[in-house]
């Protein structure tokens, strides 16, 4: 599959769950198994290419007119497991988002009314057809969601910083990498364990309201499946030091095992390195 660009295309995350072959129906579950196989499998950056590639036109395609049958593979005890990108879908579901990301008239200029009707009326006929569809991928740019950390420990972080001269695979080599990658026991427990002190300590809010979702879109998954967080393209936007002082996992269970024992002040300091650790990052989207 060609390439759209070779330069990188910065500044999302993302959450991914990876489940194993046996999770798939066949004929899918053939499919996937053919697929891993493969010498060359795109990147997260191909898939944004592409996306952006289909704005372009007039009018832009700002949804795939066919689904993905794309994934991305990984391989743990001799396990191989796929996240199907789902492009989509997932498309779909971001345009849904976009009027409260963007001002009107950013909006209207970038994806035009009738196209987004069109692409809105698209997506309520497959949603009749297909009520219990799921992405395997969760997206947000210019920060990390604080739920996401929960669901990771600072034990499973993995910071890469490639130089120049380093070796890497193909649009990989000079990038740095920082990314989780955890069991999705482990996810689920934290998940609720997190809820249970959460709860158990301050009113209902969009920090519980975030993780409540995030744990009712981990059990739609098989067992033995794998969570990612993956800083993405985040890595392009954020300096250097501060990804290798980021221990934001670290921050959010200490700020979490604060609350089990009723101590408020160790739970709001935790908390407010995170947000202005995050404040800092998103600053960045609006600055010139």
């Amino acid at each position: 599959m060609p390439k759209v660009s070779s330069v990188s295309v910065p500044y999302a995350a993302y959450l991914r769950v990876y489940e194993p072959l046996a999770a798939f129906p066949q004929p899918e579950r053939g499919h996937w198994e053919r697929y891993a196989k493969r010498e060359s499998l795109p990147s997260y950056q191909d898939e944004l290419r592409r996306s952006l590639a289909d704005l372009l036109p007039t009018p832009p395609v700002p949804v795939p007119v066919h689904e993905s049958d794309d994934a991305f593979v990984i391989v743990i005890d001799g396990v191989v497991c796929v996240c199907p990108w789902r492009t989509r879908l997932r498309g779909w579901q971001a345009l849904d988002e976009l009027p409260g990301e963007l001002p009107p008239t950013v909006l209207d200029a970038a994806i035009p009314p009738v196209v987004r009707r069109q692409s809105a009326a698209d997506y309520d006929r497959w949603l009749e057809r297909n009520p219990d569809a799921r992405p395997w991928i969760r997206t947000s740019t210019w920060q990390v969601p604080i739920n996401w950390f929960v669901l990771v420990s600072d034990d499973e972080r993995e910071y890469e910083q490639k130089s120049d001269g380093s070796e890497g695979e193909g649009e990989d080599a000079g990038v740095p990498r920082l990314r989780y990658r955890t069991p999705m026991v482990q996810a689920r427990r934290r998940v609720a364990r997190g809820l249970k002190a959460l709860k158990d300590s301050i009113e209902e809010g969009p920090l519980i309201d975030g993780l409540v979702d995030v744990g009712r879109w981990l059990e739609e998954f098989h067992p033995r499946s794998y969570v990612e967080l993956d800083y993405g393209g985040l890595v392009h936007a954020l300096p250097q030091d501060f990804l290798e002082d980021d221990h934001s996992a670290a921050d959010v269970a200490e700020g979490i095992a604060a609350l089990r024992v009723g101590d408020e002040d160790g739970a709001g300091e935790a908390y407010a390195r995170l947000v202005e650790r995050w404040r800092s990052a998103r600053d960045r989207q609006f600055a010139n």
